[in-house]
């Protein structure tokens, strides 16, 4: 990334009403990676109604967690969101308090019963080219706000977007679908 670019990994990306009709309407993705190249992003807030052990067969009956719809990209791909108390050979450090590992190791584990303390999985990402994201941002696509462990491993999953936006002190239920300044 040039160095007078700012990397937004780390951040949420919440749509705004610009987005009704799109995909990611009433999304809220975790930038996990930004860079020239791009960006990689996961969906936090479209829960799937299936167990790990449905994906996995080696966990089945032996752990549970919630799992999202990633991204609509390789959604056959399963990653896993957790907290940082346990690190693998693929772990990428998202934060002091998010990792995310998309490894074998870490569903041995998982079999075992050595689970990170918070952990989703999710199936699929969201992935922008190089200058995409940003001209979508200023667009008026998405809200960037900054990411917090607490709204992705812990509140309820219909709040998660209107939480973080109220990071910044937005409320969304306020927000038109332009923003008045084209």
């Amino acid at each position: 990334m040039n160095d007078h670019r700012q990397s937004f990994r780390n951040q949420f990306l919440v749509a705004l009403p610009s987005l009704e009709e799109d995909y990611f309407s009433n999304t809220i993705s975790l930038l996990v990676d930004h860079n020239a190249e791009g960006a990689f992003g996961l969906m936090i807030n479209h829960p799937l109604d299936i167990e790990p052990g449905e994906l996995i067969p080696a966990l089945d009956g032996r752990f549970t967690c919630q799992v999202f719809e990633g991204g609509p990209v390789e959604q056959n791909r399963l990653f896993f969101l957790h907290s940082c108390d346990q690190s693998y050979d693929d772990t990428l450090p998202v934060s002091e308090d998010i990792c995310m590992t998309a490894s074998s190791a870490l569903i041995d584990d998982l079999a075992r019963g050595k689970s990170p303390e918070r952990i989703i999985a999710l199936l699929g990402y969201a992935g922008w080219g190089a200058e995409q994201l940003e001209d979508e941002i200023a667009r008026d696509i998405w809200l960037l706000t900054p990411a917090d462990a607490s709204i992705v491993f812990d509140a309820p999953i219909e709040s998660r977007a209107s939480r973080a936006a109220q990071l910044l002190g937005v409320d969304l239920n306020l927000m038109g679908i332009r923003s008045g300044h084209d």
